[in-house]
């Protein structure tokens, strides 16, 4: 079991209210799942919660064996930067870097993960993969949308993480491109073995994973 969440809920002060009432999910090694639902259901706090950003109110969040409520936040900061890779709807690309920088950048906060030699051979061979071996010199500005969100996947896989999140990760393109990421997310969650977790309005997007869950007013069930 990679993540497991008990009984979690999560509340704010401001607004009031319980955003996530006693959720329970589970996801294996290697596993690809869509989390579905409408807008402000609380997706993305599930997330958080999932890649040790955020805490739960009440109940636990273990991650690979590890109660991610026993570690220290540098002990945390090292999880997320080695293990989880993050994909959000917008790149967050540094327009000053080349494509090839701006995938190497995870590395240079762990020294040791990798070493130079191996990272940039690591990030050359998962560009080629995804069709931007010709722009690993562009910056961001000089790329089209899906150019620079599978720039933004590449960056997520560099660490060789054991779980990869995906916050509405087509949400920015056209058809034709969310078509071709969705198709190039499933195929790296088997080749490169790693968990897959996306938030999704895109049913065909949902469709491709192994698993679907729908956040609905607080609450998380899996979809038959």
């Amino acid at each position: 079991m990679l993540v497991e969440l008990t009984h979690v809920h999560k509340s704010y002060a401001t607004p009031p209210g319980e955003v996530l009432r006693d959720i329970n999910f589970q996801l294996v090694a290697g596993e690809a799942v869509a989390i579905i639902g409408p807008s402000g259901c609380g997706k993305s706090t599930l997330l958080n919660l999932i890649g040790a950003l955020d805490q739960p109110t009440r109940g636990s969040v273990r991650f690979d064996g590890r109660d991610l409520a026993g570690l220290s936040p540098n002990e945390l900061a090292d999880i997320r930067n080695r293990e989880i890779g993050f994909i959000f709807q917008l790149h967050h690309l540094l327009p000053q870097c080349t494509v090839l920088e701006n995938v190497l950048i995870p590395t240079l906060t762990h020294p040791g993960a990798l070493n130079t030699a191996a990272a940039v051979q690591r990030a050359e061979r998962l560009l080629a993969r995804v069709g931007l071996q010709p722009r690993m010199q562009a910056r961001p500005g000089q790329l089209s949308g899906g150019e620079r969100q599978r720039t933004a996947v590449v960056r997520a896989l560099i660490n060789q993480p054991k779980l990869l999140l995906a916050d509405e990760p087509t949400g920015s393109l056209d058809q034709a491109g969310a078509e071709n990421l969705a198709q190039l997310l499933q195929v790296l969650n088997q080749e490169e073995h790693v968990a897959l977790v996306v938030v999704t309005h895109s049913r065909e997007l949902a469709g491709r994973m192994q698993r679907v869950w729908e956040l609905r007013d607080g609450v998380l069930r899996q979809q038959s």
